[in-house]
């Protein structure tokens, strides 16, 4: 990937890595052409693996960039970092407070977000979307930071990022096509709504890169927004629905994994 990415404008570097997020969410969500069902077990462990990448992203990629690059300012270098950690937070959370959606496993009657009359397979599929939004997010935003040419941001820690989140965003194709299959949605429906919940990300990827490179000062904001943004999904959502079907000790030491191969992933490319 660092090869196709090399010599690229940050927006187009964005635009391609979060192109690969949404691919992988695709492939996952193409599961549903060879298998009918995945028993809650492996759901369970594979919600704890993303919940597990994204908070090592979040940490790694994102918060220890945003206060190391505010080292030296006239203001303390944790306050951009707190600031934006909390407003990514504040945001999704009013998100999810207006957007209608149902999370994974839950039944309809529990779909958060304004009282409407859409279809449940419809409220499945925008919570998805809903969560995919911060993980572009922040991948669009780490490839914008490569061009303020700070030592604390690298290709190599970018292209981690896009790593980690592809690898998460398979089982969340995976979450998305299943359940509407059982919907009663035909296979290729169900491939096609999984695939387009990650749809988001690609726009989500652009939007962050071109603000930060146009907006410079506001970067280390940004990237602790976009912190923020996913440890909100992450406790929020990922964690109570990896919990939901009793399996709890796999759901937690597939978070440790996740987290642990994040880091690696990191440290090793960044």
């Amino acid at each position: 990937m660092a090869g196709i990415l090399q010599g690229l404008h940050p927006v187009l570097q964005a635009l391609l890595a979060t192109c690969f997020t949404w691919a992988m969410t695709a492939a996952g969500a193409a599961v549903v052409f060879t298998a009918k069902d995945i028993s809650r077990r492996v759901l369970d462990a594979m919600l704890g693996f993303a919940a597990g990448v994204m908070i090592a992203a979040s940490y790694w990629s994102l918060l220890a960039p945003a206060i190391e690059m505010s080292e030296g300012k006239s203001i303390p270098s944790w306050l951009p970092a707190v600031i934006g950690f909390l407003a990514g937070g504040l945001f999704l959370r009013v998100i999810d407070k207006v957007l209608p959606h149902l999370h994974i496993g839950f039944p309809t009657e529990e779909a958060e977000g304004v009282k409407t009359a859409w279809r449940r397979s419809t409220l499945l599929i925008l919570a998805i979307t809903l969560h995919n939004f911060p993980e572009g997010l922040a991948v669009g935003v780490a490839f914008g930071a490569l061009a303020a040419g700070l030592p604390a941001t690298t290709l190599g820690a970018a292209i981690a990022l896009a790593i980690g989140i592809g690898i998460q965003n398979f089982p969340e194709g995976l979450a998305v096509s299943l359940p509407l299959r059982r919907e009663g949605l035909s296979r290729r429906k169900s491939f096609w709504y999984g695939q387009l919940s990650g749809v988001v990300e690609p726009v989500a990827g652009v939007v962050g890169a071109a603000t930060v490179i146009v907006a410079q000062p506001i970067l280390p904001y940004a990237l602790a927004f976009a912190a923020g943004a996913m440890i909100f999904v992450v406790i929020e959502e990922l964690v109570p629905e990896a919990q939901r079907g009793g399996n709890t000790d796999l759901a937690t030491m597939g978070g440790m994994v996740g987290f642990a191969v994040m880091m690696l992933l990191d440290v090793a490319l960044g």
